[in-house]
């Protein structure tokens, strides 16, 4: 039988299988866990405000809670011991049931003492700290409170036999405080209630726990609000019921793998999604699929690790956790949300390039918006594919920026966790033959590593040509206002754009004029410091003579504002308020009787309110939010 130090400072099977699998090397490191609980580490707990808790029922399923609410409700009091004591919710916490405390309680027995496994994740939301421990508890009880038949506190006594303190990253802060629950269980059924899908929404940490057969591992998994994402919540037991799964990006971390290691093994998972705004939790059990490459990608494009699951057990219980939290910051190294490919158009998910993108020149619009011309190439004449106006295509600049794996990069986190992978919309239509030098235009706002890359790229004569490999184009034929006008020549198209969000329109605005430009109208809301794009469009696209224009501007409009505003009023059928758009400007006065489809580009927060105005009426959308 292996020893406490061979069994924590080596790799178990599972964690060499993934190590293989990924391609991460194992024979040249050491396995960085600790044996027990040095005292460094115990400090560190001890000032933590939140524990999640693991272990096993006693069906071998894997369940996950959150304990604490306050600094040194945990703490070191021996030699690799920590002594923990936690209000909790003792009718509905899986692991207090688990470790078998409620019938303890109830038995009035008053403590039990054993070798039950469990793990541990100790966390300050604050710092970004966080420990990770597992081992057995030695001794147990349950305190219930006179006047309470749910509430409890729970003491362990937990030795320690590994632990590790772990890296911030995707740690979003918070501020945790005590908070006196009032449990009330909401549901213990498939599929999830609407309480549960709505937080699945919000949640940007969750904690899950997994076992090898021999040790217990429980860790944190953190990003953008709503990173995991609902495949299906049906009735698994219905006949067209897929059942409750649920899937989330795996992001670049340590790679000990130690978690992935753990569900390669025995695919069972226990989760726990906190509210720390209600202090509601929805607790998970299931089991685990790891998807990898195009697997991944075909549920989560941009995703080269994910973790599907499929949900056997849950509970949601209404204000069942001991604290609440004010969020903070964000993590810097958080990569923008990944939706399902069922959930809206994907970019594209293809792996090989269809054309090459040479650029050729740089038009500087704003202080933050660019103009980009490429010349497009086909490697065979016979695969030759063109854009329809309006749709976007996607480059691959993997080449160009990717250096590889790296743990930590404070000074560009979002140089990580990234494939390279962008899509822009194509701001020019198609060359009608097709045929002699092909070229395009994407004009696009600097934000991230790519665009901050084209704005830096030298393209004078004695430079090197830069050349970009394009996955494909791609769009959806009902955001081509063109198709609107031809199928009912009774309704009138509103294209509504927030910022670049314009990017659509342009390549779409000259077919739309030679067509019938008096039955769209543009809505376009933007900065001050953007109107020099504004005008720069109006003077290069002869459709928007045809079309009815609206700009809506924000922002101090003094010195070179007020210039481009002039310019701007000087052009034919366009409008300028100065002022922020209004439901009334989007959905007129309320008399008109024309039927309208509504087209909208924006970013997320005023796509947000553009929907809320337009609940009911004929609504197509595109996000540049990728």
């Amino acid at each position: 039988m292996a020893t406490l130090q061979e069994k924590v400072k080596g790799w178990h099977d599972g964690e060499r299988a993934v190590h293989t699998l990924l391609g991460v090397p194992t024979s040249s490191r050491e396995n960085p866990t600790n044996v027990g609980l040095s005292w460094s580490h115990g400090d560190r707990v001890s000032v933590s405000p939140l524990i999640a808790i693991g272990t096993l029922d006693d069906r071998g399923r894997p369940w996950t809670s959150i304990w604490g609410g306050e600094r040194n409700f945990a703490r070191q009091i021996s030699q690799d011991r920590l002594a923990i004591a936690s209000l909790v919710d003792k009718a509905h916490d899986p692991v207090v049931k688990a470790l078998g405390l409620d019938r303890l309680a109830e038995s009035g027995l008053g403590q039990t003492s054993g070798n039950k496994a469990i793990s541990a994740l100790s966390i300050d939301l604050e710092s970004r700290d966080r420990v990770k421990l597992a081992g057995k508890v030695v001794v147990g009880t349950l305190v219930t409170k006179a006047d309470s038949k749910t509430i409890a506190q729970v003491q362990i006594g937990f030795q320690v036999e590994e632990s590790l303190g772990n890296c911030p990253k995707y740690l979003n802060k918070k501020t945790i405080r005590a908070h006196l629950l009032s449990p009330k269980v909401v549901s213990t059924n498939l599929p999830l209630p609407e309480q549960a899908i709505s937080l699945l929404a919000k949640a940007d940490l969750f904690f899950l726990s997994s076992t090898n057969g021999q040790t217990m591992d429980t860790n944190h998994r953190g990003g953008p609000p709503g990173f995991m994402r609902v495949i299906s919540n049906t009735d698994p037991l219905t006949v067209d019921g897929s059942g409750v799964v649920l899937i989330y990006p795996e992001y670049s971390g340590n790679r000990l793998y130690q978690t992935l290691g753990n569900l390669h093994t025995n695919p069972l998972i226990g989760i726990a999604v906190p509210n720390f705004d209600t202090s509601d939790v929805l607790y998970l059990t299931g089991t685990t699929q790891l998807l990898v490459g195009d697997s991944a990608a075909a549920y989560l494009p941009h995703t080269k690790l994910a973790v599907k699951i499929t949900v056997h057990s849950a509970i949601f219980v209404r204000d069942g956790l001991s604290f609440r939290g004010t969020p903070g910051e964000f993590s810097p190294y958080n990569p923008p949300l990944r939706r399902l490919t069922s959930e809206a158009p994907a970019p594209l998910s293809a792996s090989k390039p269809t054309a090459t993108a040479a650029l050729i020149s740089k038009t500087v619009l704003s202080s933050t918006i660019s103009r980009f011309a490429f010349s497009l190439s086909f490697p065979d004449s016979k695969a030759k594919k063109l854009w329809n106006p309006g749709q976007h295509i996607t480059f691959d600049f993997s080449a160009e920026l990717d250096n590889g794996w790296a743990h930590m990069n404070n000074s560009d986190p979002q140089s990580l966790n990234d494939d390279y992978v962008r899509t822009f919309t194509i701001s020019n239509p198609p060359p009608a033959s097709g045929e002699g030098e092909i070229r395009f235009e994407i004009t696009a706002r600097k934000h991230g590593p790519v665009t901050g890359f084209l704005w830096g790229y030298n393209i004078s004569p004695s430079a090197a040509k830069l050349e970009i490999p394009v996955l494909g184009f791609g769009g959806e034929d009902n955001f081509r206002v063109l198709n609107t006008l031809q199928k009912d020549a009774n309704k009138k198209a509103v294209f509504v754009a927030g910022g670049v969000g314009i990017t659509p329109f342009l390549g779409q605005v000259d077919e739309i004029a030679s067509f019938g430009g008096e039955r769209v109208e543009l809505i376009w809301s933007l900065r001050t410091d953007d109107l020099s794009c504004a005008r720069d469009v109006l003077e290069r696209y002869e459709g928007f003579k045809e079309t009815k224009v609206r700009l809506f501007v924000t922002g101090d409009c003094a010195d070179l504002g007020s210039e481009e505003l002039d310019k701007i009023r000087g052009f034919e059928g366009v409008s300028v308020e100065r002022r922020r758009l209004t439901k009334r400007d989007v959905l007129g006065d309320g008399f008109e009787k024309e039927r309208k489809k509504y087209f909208l580009c924006a970013g997320v927060g005023m796509m947000k309110v553009l929907k809320e105005w337009l609940g009911g009426e004929e609504v197509v959308s595109e996000s540049f939010e990728y």
